[in-house]
């Protein structure tokens, strides 16, 4: 017989969030965030919801992650390539040893997959 696995629901997209402080890969005026983490499996994957001032910030990705922006525009560049716009409503995904800018423009509310 396996063990059973509990299923974690997630709650909605506007649930409130806690605060996480100042954005430490801010490259200009301070951004702050706030989130909440929905799952943890003990060895470095996270899931959650992420909220960011705007700003411009410049990112070296340890992990692979996953996002769904639910709100907010941000232009992401990966160094040395074109930039992206991503809004409500789009997804990207972020391998290991991704370098490069996320200039947000407004607010951004993401649902994230670190893996």
């Amino acid at each position: 017989m396996s063990e059973s696995v509990p299923t974690v629901f997630l709650p909605s997209p506007d649930v409130e969030l806690e605060d996480w402080g100042p954005l430490e890969e801010a490259t200009g005026p301070q951004m702050d965030t706030s989130g909440i983490s929905i799952w943890e499996d003990g060895k470095g994957a996270d899931s959650g919801i992420w909220e960011c001032t705007p700003g411009p910030s410049h990112w070296t990705l340890e992990t692979n992650e996953l996002i769904y922006v639910v709100s907010g525009r941000m232009t992401v560049t990966p160094d040395g390539g074109e930039p992206l716009e991503l809004g409500p409503g789009n997804s990207a995904v972020f391998p290991v040893g991704w370098t490069g800018t996320w200039d947000i423009h407004e607010t951004l509310r993401k649902l994230y997959v670190i893996y």
